[in-house]
Parts: C-alpha cells; sequence; structure tokens
C-alpha cells in the first residue's frame, strides 16, 4: 500500500486530539491523586481511594489510548483510508460518570 504526503492540517488536527487526550489523562491523575488525598468521604477513606484508584486507571488507559489512536489515524490518513472507529470517549465517558455517581452516593451516605 502507497502512502502519501497528508495535507498538514489533518496531521496538525490528528496531532491536536492526541494532545487534547493527554490533558484529558492529566485531569485523571490529578483528579485521582487529589480524591485520595483530600476527599473526606468516610473514616476509613476508602471510598476516596476507590475513586482515586479508577480515575488514576482512566489516566494510564487514556494515555496508551490516546497514542494508539494518533498513530493509527496517521496510518489511515497517510494512506486515504477511513479512520478507525474508537471507544476512548465511550470509556472516558462512562469512567467519569461512575466515579460522580460514587462520590455522590458516598456524599449522601456520610
Amino acid at each position: 500500500m502507497t502512502e502519501e504526503e497528508p495535507d498538514y492540517r489533518f496531521t496538525l488536527a490528528n496531532e491536536r486530539t492526541y494532545l487534547a487526550y493527554l490533558r484529558t489523562s492529566l485531569a485523571c491523575y490529578a483528579g485521582g491523586l487529589s480524591a485520595v488525598q483530600f476527599l473526606d468521604l468516610g473514616p476509613d477513606r476508602w471510598p476516596a481511594r476507590i475513586i482515586g484508584v479508577i480515575l488514576v486507571c482512566a489516566g494510564i488507559v487514556t494515555t496508551a489510548g490516546a497514542f494508539r489512536r494518533w498513530q493509527q489515524n496517521l496510518v489511515a490518513i497517510r494512506r486515504g483510508g477511513a479512520l478507525p472507529v474508537t471507544r476512548l470517549p465511550l470509556m472516558l465517558g462512562a469512567t467519569i460518570a461512575v466515579v460522580g455517581l460514587i462520590g455522590l452516593l458516598f456524599s449522601l451516605w456520610r
């Protein structure tokens, strides 16, 4: 399969998307570490630890998934093919919703 030099606008858009995923993963790391340090949802603080672990794991998965997606998109753009489908936004949205629900439930329960 032949590869062509793509329009630079598509390459830069792909990089901007990659950087947006990296910003999201950094927010997940910061949110997870902040939850462990500062969130007070009970005497044992295990709900905060659960929220922190979920957010940090989401950040790790997002970092790895962002690089994979950037690479797949770059290959597709160079070959003139269709962009691959990803479930990364669905995973991020579901994770943030679950973490928010856990935080809300423990805040109300406390």
